[in-house]
Formats: structure tokens, sequence, C-alpha cells
């Protein structure tokens, strides 16, 4: 995934049911960083990526570095306590101790939110809306 954009259309994650090329991780990643937005992430902040499947990781990662956020991957509990929060799969919860802080992606309300938000580029006034307060 580190490679070059060579074309939009060359595939950047393969799963044995799905194939992922860079146009759509962009767009998909773009949806779920404004769901990471709205839950509070910010610059800096540190957001867990736990029990995810390949796909939804590479998804994740991305979407959280577009926010500003830091992406952390679930290795002790200490990266949890240290989280603003995470993002899991309803098997992953079971792995997770603070259920009140992880998105679950798998989750309906999740879903439904995830299926009718844009996928467009995030813009200036969504990634700083304090700066846009202010101005």
């Amino acid at each position: 995934m580190c490679k070059p954009v060579d074309s939009p259309a060359a595939i950047v994650v393969t799963t044995a049911d799905c194939e992922l090329n860079y146009a759509e991780l962009d767009r998909w990643s773009n949806r779920l960083a404004r769901m990471l937005l709205r839950l509070g992430a910010h610059p800096g902040a540190h957001i867990v990526i736990a029990e995810t499947p390949q796909l939804e990781a590479a998804v994740s990662r991305l979407a959280i570095i577009k926010t500003g956020a830091i992406p952390v991957p679930l290795t002790t509990e200490t990266a949890v306590a240290r989280a603003d929060f995470g993002i899991t799969t309803k098997a992953g919860q079971e792995l997770v101790t603070d259920v009140n802080r992880w998105l679950v992606l798998d989750d309906r309300s999740t879903l439904v939110q995830y299926l009718t938000g844009s996928d467009a580029p995030l813009t200036e006034a969504e990634l700083n809306p304090a700066r846009q307060v202010a101005a």
C-alpha cells in the first residue's frame, strides 16, 4: 500500500472475495474519515484499529490519516488506554474492554451512516472547523 499511485485503477488491497483499487480506497476512506471527524478525530488523536479484516484495516488507516489523527494497532492494553477511541468489528469487540469508545464497522447504524455518507474529498472546512469559526 506504500507504493506510489500508478493509476487510480491499480489494485491496492486484495482479499479472498474483493479487490480494492486506489480510487475506491480513496472514496471509501473519505466516507469513514467523515464519520471519524464526527466522533472527534483531530490532528494528533490516537485511534486504535483492533481486529479488523485486511480491507477494513486499509480503509481505516487511510481515513485516520486523512483526519490528521494517528492510527495505532491494538497490541497492548496500554494502546487502548492512551487512545481517544477505536475502530473494530463485532468479532473484535469481544477482545476489547471499553466497548463504549469503539466505532464498530459492521454494526447496522455504522453501516447506514457509512453507506449514506459522501465519498467526495474532504474539505478544509471539515478538517479545520475551528479555523472556519474564527475566520
